[in-house]
């Protein structure tokens, strides 16, 4: 067989082809992973999908005929619903979110962001000053801090107790960290419509699970009238925790992924050997 430079830019052609499609799943499964909603739409088409399969092998003429409606229009009608999710998806894309654009932080740092964070929430509920802090992981919060106030400062408690200060104008809004700096401070968030979370509490709480439906963001909140801590990771809402709760919380939830598999690794390990 001859090989010539023609073939050799096929096959070239043929990787690029496929590592692009490859590439463009792999952007869509991320982007379902860290969202609640389109995690939920997901999982609503897969159940359509085997649906038509069971009703064409037994033949449901009536279910096969709904199906084929909903999956004839469907389409337009999730777009519709959740424009706003596509939209978040394609600014990511505009974003250097694959080039890992947010600092990996030291051990250091990162046990200096969890020691900072905590005496603040510590000095915050103890005074009931309400607060809501923000945490940006992978996915870019740019666009709401866009809209805030810039700040740009190194963390400390004090700089956040001073923030969130009931005289200070913007302690009714958000702070969002990034990496080991505070960003923006008076930032705004999207409220959720969560029908689980307690309806006495507050905007704040509702602004916390809001982000963390929306994005992999770590939400942390004081309440204002009892100084309760709550924290919001993954589309859930933890109520009512010790500053223990936090401390634990933070150091599990910032850890480098890789790190945090090997770890996982090692436990099977060493459960394997005792097992044996």
């Amino acid at each position: 067989m001859v090989i010539t430079v023609a073939s050799v830019l096929a096959i070239i052609k043929k990787i690029i082809d496929i590592s692009i499609v490859w590439l463009m799943f792999y952007i869509i499964l991320k982007s379902i992973r860290n969202s609640v909603k389109l995690t939920l739409l997901f999982k609503g088409v897969i159940i359509i999908i085997v649906l038509k399969i069971v009703s064409d092998i037994f033949g449901f003429t009536t279910v096969n005929l709904l199906l084929e409606y909903i999956i004839m229009y469907g389409p337009l009608a999730l777009i519709i619903i959740f424009q706003p999710e596509i939209r978040n998806i394609l600014e990511q894309l505009g974003r250097n979110q694959l080039l890992g654009r947010h600092k990996v932080l030291t051990v250091d740092e990162r046990e200096h962001l969890v020691y900072e964070i905590v005496q603040a929430m510590d000095y915050l509920r103890k005074n009931k000053i309400g607060a809501l802090i923000v945490i940006e992981r992978d996915i870019s919060l740019g666009n709401y801090i866009d809209k805030a106030k810039k700040i740009y400062a190194d963390l400390s408690s004090d700089l956040l107790g001073a923030i969130f200060y009931e005289g200070n104008p913007l302690h009714d809004g958000g702070v969002i960290i990034q990496g080991n700096r505070i960003t923006c401070a008076g930032a705004i968030f999207p409220t959720s419509s969560s029908q689980k979370i307690n309806k006495r509490l507050g905007t704040r709480h509702r602004a916390a699970l809001g982000i963390a439906e929306e994005t992999d963001a770590i939400s942390l909140v004081v309440s204002e009238e009892t100084g309760r801590l709550s924290i919001a990771i993954k589309g859930e809402l933890f109520y009512n925790l010790s500053l223990d709760d936090i401390r634990m919380m933070l150091i599990d939830e910032l850890k480098p992924k890789v790190a945090s598999e090997y770890e996982e690794e090692l436990e099977e390990e060493e459960i394997y050997e005792e097992d044996n």
